[in-house]
Protein backbone atom coordinates (compact mmCIF):
# COMPACT_ATOMS: atom_id res chain seq x y z
CA UNK A 1 0.00 0.00 0.00
CA UNK A 2 1.33 3.21 -0.85
CA UNK A 3 1.68 6.01 1.77
CA UNK A 4 0.31 9.91 1.76
CA UNK A 5 3.66 10.90 0.67
CA UNK A 6 4.09 8.52 -1.89
CA UNK A 7 0.99 9.82 -3.74
CA UNK A 8 1.41 13.17 -3.12
CA UNK A 9 4.76 12.84 -4.97
CA UNK A 10 3.77 11.06 -7.42
CA UNK A 11 0.65 13.87 -7.80
CA UNK A 12 3.42 16.90 -8.27
CA UNK A 13 5.11 14.37 -10.55
CA UNK A 14 2.53 14.01 -13.06
CA UNK A 15 1.83 17.80 -12.80
CA UNK A 16 5.85 18.02 -13.82
CA UNK A 17 6.65 20.26 -11.01
CA UNK A 18 8.48 20.49 -7.41
CA UNK A 19 6.16 20.20 -4.49
CA UNK A 20 5.87 22.91 -1.79
CA UNK A 21 7.06 21.67 1.86
CA UNK A 22 5.83 24.21 4.27
CA UNK A 23 7.08 24.13 8.05
CA UNK A 24 4.94 25.91 10.95
CA UNK A 25 5.02 25.48 14.47
CA UNK A 26 2.34 23.73 16.20
CA UNK A 27 0.60 25.78 18.66
CA UNK A 28 2.12 29.06 17.07
CA UNK A 29 1.30 31.60 17.86
CA UNK A 30 -2.05 30.09 20.33
CA UNK A 31 -3.50 26.30 19.31
CA UNK A 32 -6.31 27.64 17.48
CA UNK A 33 -4.79 30.20 15.00
CA UNK A 34 -2.30 27.41 14.62
CA UNK A 35 -5.37 25.34 13.82
CA UNK A 36 -6.28 27.81 11.48
CA UNK A 37 -3.15 28.22 9.86
CA UNK A 38 -2.61 24.35 9.16
CA UNK A 39 -6.49 23.62 8.09
CA UNK A 40 -5.44 26.68 5.46
CA UNK A 41 -2.89 25.48 4.02
CA UNK A 42 -3.73 22.95 1.28
CA UNK A 43 -5.84 25.06 -0.11
CA UNK A 44 -3.09 27.96 -0.01
CA UNK A 45 -0.71 25.66 -1.94
CA UNK A 46 1.07 23.18 0.22
CA UNK A 47 1.32 20.39 -1.25
CA UNK A 48 3.31 18.54 2.43
CA UNK A 49 2.74 20.00 5.77
CA UNK A 50 5.61 19.65 8.40
CA UNK A 51 4.52 20.72 12.48
CA UNK A 52 7.37 21.81 14.53
CA UNK A 53 6.92 20.17 17.75
CA UNK A 54 8.27 23.28 20.19
CA UNK A 55 11.04 22.54 22.33
CA UNK A 56 12.79 24.40 25.04
CA UNK A 57 16.24 23.76 23.45
CA UNK A 58 15.99 23.45 19.55
CA UNK A 59 19.86 23.67 18.88
CA UNK A 60 19.83 23.55 15.43
CA UNK A 61 16.72 26.35 14.93
CA UNK A 62 17.56 29.64 14.00
CA UNK A 63 16.19 32.98 15.70
CA UNK A 64 12.57 33.04 14.05
CA UNK A 65 11.74 29.13 14.26
CA UNK A 66 13.41 29.06 18.39
CA UNK A 67 11.25 32.14 18.84
CA UNK A 68 8.06 30.50 17.44
CA UNK A 69 8.71 27.78 19.70
CA UNK A 70 8.88 29.66 22.64
CA UNK A 71 5.60 31.60 21.60
CA UNK A 72 3.76 27.89 21.16
CA UNK A 73 5.10 26.74 24.72
CA UNK A 74 3.66 29.52 26.50
CA UNK A 75 0.62 29.29 25.23
CA UNK A 76 0.66 26.31 26.63
CA UNK A 77 1.44 23.77 23.48
CA UNK A 78 2.39 20.12 24.64
CA UNK A 79 3.48 17.24 22.65
CA UNK A 80 -0.13 15.94 23.43
CA UNK A 81 -1.80 18.48 21.96
CA UNK A 82 0.40 18.99 18.49
CA UNK A 83 -0.76 15.17 18.03
CA UNK A 84 -4.45 16.26 18.91
CA UNK A 85 -3.43 19.25 16.33
CA UNK A 86 -2.79 16.33 13.10
CA UNK A 87 -5.75 14.41 14.53
CA UNK A 88 -8.62 17.16 14.22
CA UNK A 89 -6.57 18.41 10.79
CA UNK A 90 -7.54 15.02 9.64
CA UNK A 91 -10.96 15.10 10.52
CA UNK A 92 -11.23 17.50 7.57
CA UNK A 93 -8.43 16.20 5.45
CA UNK A 94 -7.71 12.87 4.74
CA UNK A 95 -4.54 13.08 1.94
CA UNK A 96 -2.32 16.12 2.52
CA UNK A 97 0.73 14.58 4.46
CA UNK A 98 1.81 15.55 7.45
CA UNK A 99 5.61 15.22 8.93
CA UNK A 100 6.56 15.97 12.50
CA UNK A 101 9.63 17.88 12.91
CA UNK A 102 11.66 18.14 15.90
CA UNK A 103 14.02 16.58 18.28
CA UNK A 104 13.94 13.26 20.08
CA UNK A 105 13.58 14.43 24.28
CA UNK A 106 9.76 15.17 23.78
CA UNK A 107 9.54 12.20 22.13
CA UNK A 108 11.63 9.93 24.77
CA UNK A 109 9.74 11.57 27.41
CA UNK A 110 6.52 10.78 25.83
CA UNK A 111 7.74 7.37 25.75
CA UNK A 112 8.80 6.05 22.06
CA UNK A 113 5.52 3.31 22.04
CA UNK A 114 2.98 5.24 23.10
CA UNK A 115 4.49 8.40 20.57
CA UNK A 116 4.36 6.14 17.80
CA UNK A 117 1.27 4.31 18.71
CA UNK A 118 -0.27 8.08 18.78
CA UNK A 119 0.74 9.42 15.94
CA UNK A 120 -0.12 7.08 13.75
CA UNK A 121 -3.72 7.25 15.21
CA UNK A 122 -3.74 10.90 14.90
CA UNK A 123 -2.96 10.49 11.27
CA UNK A 124 0.85 11.75 11.27
CA UNK A 125 2.78 10.52 7.83
CA UNK A 126 6.38 10.86 8.63
CA UNK A 127 8.78 11.86 11.40
CA UNK A 128 12.11 14.17 11.03
CA UNK A 129 13.78 14.17 14.24
CA UNK A 130 16.99 16.44 13.81
CA UNK A 131 19.36 15.29 16.61
CA UNK A 132 19.10 11.28 16.06
CA UNK A 133 22.31 10.30 13.89
CA UNK A 134 21.90 6.94 12.15
CA UNK A 135 23.92 5.17 14.42
CA UNK A 136 21.02 5.93 17.04
CA UNK A 137 18.45 4.44 14.82
CA UNK A 138 17.08 1.45 17.40
CA UNK A 139 16.10 4.37 19.55
CA UNK A 140 13.57 5.65 17.23
CA UNK A 141 14.08 5.24 13.26
CA UNK A 142 13.23 1.11 13.14
CA UNK A 143 10.62 1.15 15.36
CA UNK A 144 8.83 3.96 13.66
CA UNK A 145 9.87 2.50 10.29
CA UNK A 146 8.26 -1.00 11.52
CA UNK A 147 5.03 0.76 12.92
CA UNK A 148 4.85 2.42 8.93
CA UNK A 149 5.88 5.53 9.90
CA UNK A 150 8.49 6.99 7.33
CA UNK A 151 11.53 8.45 8.51
CA UNK A 152 13.12 11.32 6.68
CA UNK A 153 16.83 11.98 7.10
CA UNK A 154 18.46 15.24 6.93
CA UNK A 155 21.73 15.20 4.40
CA UNK A 156 23.73 18.61 4.09
CA UNK A 157 26.49 20.35 2.25
CA UNK A 158 29.18 18.46 4.60
CA UNK A 159 27.32 15.02 3.85
CA UNK A 160 30.04 13.19 2.00
CA UNK A 161 30.08 9.95 -0.84
CA UNK A 162 31.47 8.29 2.33
CA UNK A 163 28.58 9.11 4.71
CA UNK A 164 25.61 9.53 2.38
CA UNK A 165 24.97 6.05 2.29
CA UNK A 166 24.82 5.59 6.16
CA UNK A 167 22.29 8.38 6.37
CA UNK A 168 20.03 6.86 3.80
CA UNK A 169 20.05 3.80 5.39
CA UNK A 170 16.54 3.16 6.78
CA UNK A 171 15.50 6.70 5.44
CA UNK A 172 11.84 6.75 3.76
CA UNK A 173 9.46 8.76 2.15
CA UNK A 174 11.74 11.57 1.35
CA UNK A 175 15.22 13.11 1.73
CA UNK A 176 16.05 16.67 3.31
CA UNK A 177 18.79 18.56 1.83
CA UNK A 178 19.79 21.26 3.84
CA UNK A 179 21.34 23.68 1.78
CA UNK A 180 23.45 25.23 3.97
CA UNK A 181 25.52 24.81 6.81
CA UNK A 182 24.13 26.23 9.83
CA UNK A 183 21.01 26.78 11.47
CA UNK A 184 17.15 27.23 9.82
CA UNK A 185 16.73 30.87 8.10
CA UNK A 186 20.50 30.80 6.64
CA UNK A 187 20.87 31.90 3.41
CA UNK A 188 21.51 29.95 0.78
CA UNK A 189 24.91 31.28 -0.13
CA UNK A 190 25.24 29.58 -4.34
CA UNK A 191 22.01 28.43 -5.68
CA UNK A 192 23.47 26.80 -7.84
CA UNK A 193 25.51 24.21 -6.24
CA UNK A 194 22.00 23.13 -5.10
CA UNK A 195 21.00 20.96 -8.13
CA UNK A 196 24.46 19.45 -8.29
CA UNK A 197 24.18 18.32 -4.77
CA UNK A 198 20.69 17.32 -5.48
CA UNK A 199 22.09 15.27 -8.38
CA UNK A 200 24.67 14.05 -6.26
CA UNK A 201 22.37 12.48 -3.68
CA UNK A 202 19.94 10.99 -6.11
CA UNK A 203 22.52 8.99 -7.76
CA UNK A 204 22.57 7.07 -4.17
CA UNK A 205 18.85 7.05 -3.64
CA UNK A 206 15.89 6.49 -5.79
CA UNK A 207 14.33 8.96 -2.96
CA UNK A 208 12.75 12.60 -3.62
CA UNK A 209 15.31 15.19 -2.40
CA UNK A 210 13.97 18.55 -1.30
CA UNK A 211 15.48 21.61 -0.49
CA UNK A 212 15.31 23.86 2.52
CA UNK A 213 16.89 26.36 4.67
CA UNK A 214 17.06 29.54 3.08
CA UNK A 215 14.19 29.88 0.58
CA UNK A 216 12.02 32.97 1.67
CA UNK A 217 10.59 34.25 -1.37
CA UNK A 218 8.95 33.45 -5.00
CA UNK A 219 12.49 34.21 -6.64
CA UNK A 220 14.76 31.72 -4.25
CA UNK A 221 11.54 28.82 -4.41
CA UNK A 222 11.74 29.03 -8.06
CA UNK A 223 15.47 28.97 -8.32
CA UNK A 224 15.66 25.81 -5.89
CA UNK A 225 12.60 24.31 -7.88
CA UNK A 226 15.01 24.03 -10.52
CA UNK A 227 17.08 21.63 -8.88
CA UNK A 228 15.16 19.53 -6.48
CA UNK A 229 11.95 17.25 -6.22
CA UNK A 230 10.73 19.81 -3.43
CA UNK A 231 10.94 23.00 -1.78
CA UNK A 232 10.87 23.51 1.83
CA UNK A 233 10.06 26.65 3.68
CA UNK A 234 10.14 26.94 7.23
CA UNK A 235 11.34 30.18 8.57
CA UNK A 236 9.78 32.61 6.59
CA UNK A 237 6.07 31.17 7.37
CA UNK A 238 6.95 31.69 10.82
CA UNK A 239 8.25 35.10 10.38
CA UNK A 240 5.16 36.14 8.82
CA UNK A 241 3.20 34.46 11.68
CA UNK A 242 5.49 36.99 14.43
CA UNK A 243 5.19 39.94 12.07
CA UNK A 244 1.04 39.59 12.21
CA UNK A 245 0.86 39.44 16.04
CA UNK A 246 0.05 42.53 17.97
CA UNK A 247 1.35 42.12 21.72
CA UNK A 248 1.74 39.06 20.78
CA UNK A 249 -1.65 38.03 19.74
CA UNK A 250 -2.90 36.79 17.02
CA UNK A 251 -4.99 38.50 14.50
CA UNK A 252 -7.24 39.00 11.72
CA UNK A 253 -4.06 39.65 9.41
CA UNK A 254 -2.65 36.34 11.00
CA UNK A 255 -3.64 33.20 9.00
CA UNK A 256 -3.53 35.45 5.16
CA UNK A 257 0.12 36.47 5.88
CA UNK A 258 0.92 32.65 5.75
CA UNK A 259 -1.43 31.89 3.29
CA UNK A 260 -0.68 34.69 1.15
CA UNK A 261 2.94 33.96 1.14
CA UNK A 262 2.64 30.48 0.68
CA UNK A 263 0.53 31.15 -2.82
CA UNK A 264 3.48 33.32 -4.19
CA UNK A 265 6.18 30.50 -3.35
CA UNK A 266 3.75 27.70 -5.05
CA UNK A 267 3.75 30.84 -7.94
CA UNK A 268 7.23 30.66 -7.91
CA UNK A 269 7.68 26.63 -8.46
CA UNK A 270 5.06 26.37 -10.69
CA UNK A 271 7.04 28.71 -13.05
CA UNK A 272 9.54 25.85 -13.39
CA UNK A 273 8.20 23.04 -15.41
CA UNK A 274 9.76 19.53 -14.77
CA UNK A 275 10.09 16.97 -17.72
Amino acid sequence: MTTRIENRFAKVRAEHRAALVTFVMGGDPDPESSFEIIKALPAAGADLIEIGMPFTDPMADGPAIQAAGLRALAAGQTLIKTLALVSRFRQGDSETPIILMGYFNPIYIYGVERFIADALKAGVDGLIVVDLPPEEDAELCKPALDAGLNFIRLATPTTDDARLPKVLTNTSGFVYYVSVTGITGSAISDHSQVASSVARIKSHTALPVVVGFGVKNAETAETVARGADGVVVGSALVEAVRLSLVDGKATAKTVPAVTGLVGELIEGIRRVHKS
